[in-house]
């Protein structure tokens, strides 16, 4: 019998009849493994990983040791703000904690209830309040009327301009203040010598917040101004073009186009800035602490500084640095929250 006919009686079948369900099984197969196997290449080994960025890890291992040194490794010397810290129990400071007597949370009652504790509190809040209403927004002005200057030689210079007093140390910020609002500078000579009474804003209690505000814009407007125009960078012009074409105006693009495209930027600085509240300046406010007096220049960081360092009270000084750090971490906490609710990415995306 042919081959032919044992096929047709149901002998043996002919080879294409084996190989297809072979094939279609085999497909299959590979459909199913080849996610497992995708996302099994799409992780590199760590140790292809290490060996691939060691020049990058090498570069920024001084940069870890330096934060660890400096930021992480101190924060284990917030103990001895539950302690009766004494340096001179011991011979040096670092085996004297283990010899300080513990006294609980006594620190912090006796912070609770200190009156100049709350008085450095208040004064921290009223120049944060201010700095955030009077100095945040001025270098998104200034950017944005610096972004309109169609002439980029002006541009530059101008650019330049602002940002050169942001490198000047607040010695010599304060300085230059001095030699012009001060009772010596040129506008109190100027006046006097037209039989005008001259003044002296220096040492002025009662204006002393909104001329640290001064300070503040003159010297660190520039920096702001770099990162909005930075941002500014990244629009497209196109979408200027297409809202000209539509009819709009130079303010309606600034509030439909720059105004929007700044806002990612403006929610991560506010963040920031949030953050930071209790921290509104030590050198600034240590500089001219004795000309306004303790009253108007008394804030958390100089209060620190002052019964920690001066007067040697280390752990009361601790308890209070601690409290700030504390409440720090949560303002940053809850503001990227709210840039969170908000839509924006904030410090960190959710």
């Amino acid at each position: 019998m042919s081959l032919t006919a044992r096929s047709r009686t149901g002998g043996t079948r002919p080879p294409a009849a084996v190989e297809e369900p072979t094939a279609a099984v085999t497909s299959a197969t590979a459909k199913v493994r080849a996610p497992r196997r995708a996302g099994k290449a799409g992780k590199v080994p760590w140790r292809i990983r290490l060996r691939r960025d060691r020049a990058l890890i090498l570069m920024t291992l001084p940069v870890i040791v330096l934060l660890l040194l400096f930021n992480y490794v101190p924060l284990l010397g917030n103990v001895v703000a539950f302690q009766d810290y004494d340096p001179y129990v011991s011979s040096n400071g670092v085996t004297a904690i283990f010899h300080s007597p513990w006294v609980g949370v006594e620190q912090f009652s006796r912070m609770f209830n200190d009156p100049l504790f709350w008085a450095a509190v208040k004064n921290t809040l009223v120049l944060f309040a201010l700095q955030l209403a009077l100095f945040f927004p001025i270098p998104i002005a200034l950017a944005l009327v610096i972004n309109s200057v169609i002439r980029p030689r002006v541009r530059a210079v101008a650019q330049a301009i602002m940002y050169l007093p942001h490198f000047f140390s607040w010695v010599l910020v304060i300085t230059v203040f001095q030699q012009v609002f001060g009772g010596a500078g040129i506008i109190a000579q100027t006046l006097e010598n037209h039989g005008w009474s001259g003044f002296d804003l220096m040492t002025d209690p009662g204006i002393f917040k909104f001329l640290v505000i001064g300070e503040s814009v003159w010297k660190d407007a520039g920096w702001g101004i770099i990162v909005f125009l930075a941002a500014l960078a990244a629009v497209s012009t196109d979408l200027y073009e297409a809202a000209a074409m539509d009819g709009a105006g130079r303010w309606r693009r600034m509030w439909h186009v720059t105004l929007p495209a700044l806002r990612p930027v403006i929610a991560l600085l506010l963040v920031l800035r949030v953050g930071d509240a209790l921290s509104v300046g030590f050198e600034q406010f240590l500089l001219q602490r004795d000309a306004v007096g303790t009253n108007a220049a008394e804030v958390l960081d100089t209060y620190v500084w002052s019964v920690g360092i001066k007067y040697g009270d280390f752990s009361y000084g601790a308890a209070v640095g601690l409290v700030k750090g504390v409440i720090g971490v949560c303002l940053v906490l809850g503001a990227n929250k709210i840039a969170h609710l908000l839509g924006e990415q904030g410090v960190y995306q959710k």
